[in-house]
């Protein structure tokens, strides 16, 4: 039987039909044949990449997908069936369907991105919003301060700014613990009639 080389590079029998030489190093890489799987890379390699290439666009991100490919065959050998196609077509298949995958993690990643940026800007704008409330109520206490006597603020200032005690501001003031108690007492309760909090 005479043997013709097809357009593509392989190989035609004379009655149409062409004997399958990726299934069969594919055969040999499923047992385990490093000298098949180095003849199918050079056969194979610049085709998926340029298949992948065109998928990608990045020439990294391909050369990446390339070397999955071919690890994925090295694995993955044992699944090919001849009965079902070509071995030059499953491996493309292959490497079609891990640029595509690329593709979709990498949108998937830019999403995530997209989705993180944004709950981040709105924490952002929640800070910013729960900064200026706690300084506008800052703000109203000073105010509310500046209307209580001068004995009840000075109380009030030391135990709630200062950090003191009932006692040391006692001590501070030079006053009996009991009247340091009523002054932030009765100064607490003006001062939340000044900022319109009911107790």
């Amino acid at each position: 039987m005479i043997a013709l080389m097809g357009i593509d590079g392989v190989e035609v029998r004379e009655d149409g039909s062409s004997p399958d030489h990726v299934g069969e190093l594919l055969s040999r890489v499923a047992d385990g044949d490093q000298n098949a799987f180095t003849e199918l890379y050079d056969m194979l390699a610049s085709r998926a990449f340029g298949l992948i290439l065109r998928v990608l666009v990045d020439r990294a991100q391909s050369e990446e997908v390339l070397q999955e490919v071919f690890l994925e065959i090295w694995r993955s050998a044992s699944r090919f069936a001849p009965n079902r196609g070509q071995g030059r077509s499953w491996v493309l298949t292959i490497a079609h369907r891990r640029a595509v995958d690329r593709v979709r993690a990498s949108q998937a990643s830019s999403d995530r991105d997209v989705r993180v940026g944004i709950r981040d800007l709105a924490v952002d704008v929640d800070g910013v919003a729960e900064d200026i409330e706690m300084r506008d109520d800052a703000r109203r206490v000073v105010d509310a301060l500046k209307q209580l006597p001068e004995v009840q603020r000075e109380a009030i200032v030391l135990a709630y700014y200062g950090g003191y005690s009932q006692s040391e501001i006692a001590a501070l003031m030079r006053a009996p613990l009991g009247t340091v108690k009523t002054r932030m007492r009765d100064g607490l309760s003006r001062l939340r009639m000044e900022m319109g909090v009911h107790a």
